[in-house]
């Protein structure tokens, strides 16, 4: 912050208050001692998913989360663990700084949270994600979960 009477680039902060939707900071100038109010607006911008049919829409938590419930159907994975992983699937998301992200990436990264806690909620939210087509598509899968488990 530029000092607007000398123009110094350094101050301090005396005052710090919330107001809607911004902070309301009072700075007191280390050159000069001119007070002065800044404020901190929180800027917020919308991460924009890329469709496979190159269709572009808002990131949306909800729809994450309802296709996540679905292939958990039956399995002993909480409401709570499952909106657990859209949080943190949404946070690194916006750590990347990007604007737009591909379907196909949230989905990648669903499906390793999912792999990480429930191999049959896995193989379910992979055959719609994936878009099985046949058995053998399922048995590959299957076969690739057991190989994951001998290993360990």
């Amino acid at each position: 912050m530029k000092c607007p009477d000398c123009g110094c680039e350094e101050s301090k902060v005396i005052d710090s208050r919330p107001t809607e939707n911004k902070v309301r900071r009072r700075r007191e100038c280390i050159k000069c001692g001119s007070r002065f109010t800044t404020y901190e607006i929180i800027e917020e911008v919308p991460l924009m998913v890329i469709k496979k049919d190159h269709s572009i829409e808002p990131f949306d938590r909800e729809k994450l989360v309802e296709r996540l419930r679905r292939a958990t159907v039956k399995r002993p994975i909480s409401l709570e663990r499952i909106e657990s992983i859209v949080e943190e699937i949404a946070t690194e998301l916006k750590n990347t700084l990007q604007r737009e992200v591909t379907s196909d990436r949230i989905g990648d990264m669903a499906l390793g949270k999912l792999r990480e806690i429930d191999d049959v909620a896995y193989i379910r939210f992979a055959s719609v994600y994936r878009e099985f087509g046949d058995v053998d598509s399922f048995m590959k899968i299957i076969s690739e979960v057991k190989d994951a488990k001998k290993k360990i």
